[in-house]
């Protein structure tokens, strides 16, 4: 993929007020951790992740989404009347239909001739719905759009510390299979995509590559049970050890190809951003990269792994907070259980 017409005008975030922190969810567990001889703090230290961040309970995505999309606009500076897509692409959504994008699309007023849908591909969604946008925006279809999405965390944390507590026979492997649903936190990102000669930035998006994996497809699996559970929130079971190795490797080939399609090297980039998954998962990824970690921006310290909008909820934060600088070249480094991986490249010219 390279794109010649395509700029990032705006990246937008929001974020949730509630703050939980792992210790508190350690002590939640207390039941169990006494019961299985487990340390108190091994979820942040072999995570990092020293907190996450929750909306209020019975707060749905798209609200929020309509939130952080009208944030955007008003960052970029378009016309509204101008932006002819809309794409929602978090894991979590309002419903099975209508797609959570038209009650996002009705709060914005935005026209009636926009492309208006939902993208679903586990933590690559928005990323998915920035290279759909793109593409359309070089064919010409359209001039200018918006990919946002809200991940909504607290009711799979809950419901999995409630499993957890509930098993009278819980095991070191049912607590291992449900460690990384613990990392879940919430959090909503946009970005606006346009058309070069509508730019007022020429923060332009290059392109990039896309791999898959799909043998290892059932690494990580989410949804709701039920009949197993008894209630209807969300629960998921991941092979954390295999997910990590077989991700990197993933990772490693994709970014082989990415810097063949933009014709880079490591030298070209100056920063980059990821998937916010745990420290494990940032130290072996630039290891196997060849790339510096001191070029990385990080958020999984404070707000968790906020599935897809995680990677563009980070470079928004990023950007605000100065890690980006007119002149830089960023990567964009996604990955997410399927096993797919999304790498984009970026030449950023104004902040």
């Amino acid at each position: 993929m390279r794109y010649e017409r395509v700029c990032i005008e705006a990246f937008s975030y929001t974020l949730p007020p509630h703050v939980l922190t792992s210790a508190e969810i350690e002590e939640r567990l207390a039941p169990v951790y006494d019961r299985l001889a487990l340390p108190a703090g091994r979820l942040e230290m072999m995570t990092g992740i020293r907190e996450r961040r929750f909306w209020d309970h019975g707060t749905k995505p798209g609200t929020i989404s309509a939130r952080t999309a009208e944030a955007v606009i008003a960052a970029a500076g378009i016309d509204r009347a101008q932006i002819g897509f809309l794409a929602h692409g978090s894991v979590c959504r309002d419903q099975l239909e209508p797609a959570t994008a038209s009650g996002v699309h009705h709060a914005l007023r935005l026209p009636n001739r926009a492309f208006v849908f939902d993208i679903s591909n586990a933590c690559l969604g928005l990323l998915n719905g920035m290279v759909t946008l793109a593409n359309m925006i070089e064919m010409g279809q359209v001039k200018s759009g918006i990919v946002v999405g809200t991940e909504i965390g607290r009711e799979l944390v809950e419901a999995t510390i409630d499993s957890l507590l509930k098993s009278p026979d819980v095991t070191r492997q049912d607590v291992k299979l449900a460690f990384a649903s613990l990392t879940i936190g919430s959090g909503s990102a946009a970005v606006l995509l346009c058309e070069r000669r509508l730019s007022r930035r020429g923060n332009r998006l290059l392109g990039g590559a896309f791999q898959t994996d799909t043998a290892n497809h059932d690494l990580c699996a989410g949804g709701v049970a039920s009949q197993t559970h008894g209630d209807d929130r969300p629960r998921m079971q991941t092979d954390s050890e295999a997910l990590l190795h077989a991700g990197i490797n993933l990772a490693e080939s994709t970014w082989d190809e990415t810097r063949r399609v933009l014709e880079w090297t490591n030298a070209s980039v100056t920063k980059a951003f990821t998937h916010q998954v745990g420290r494990a998962h940032r130290k072996l990824l630039y290891e196997r990269l060849g790339l510096d970690p001191k070029l990385d921006f990080a958020t999984v310290e404070f707000l968790g792994n906020t599935g897809a909008a995680a990677l563009p909820l980070t470079a928004a934060l990023g950007i605000e907070r100065g890690h980006v600088q007119p002149g830089d070249r960023l990567a964009l480094l996604g990955i997410g259980s399927g096993l797919n991986s999304l790498m984009l490249g970026a030449e950023w010219n104004a902040t």
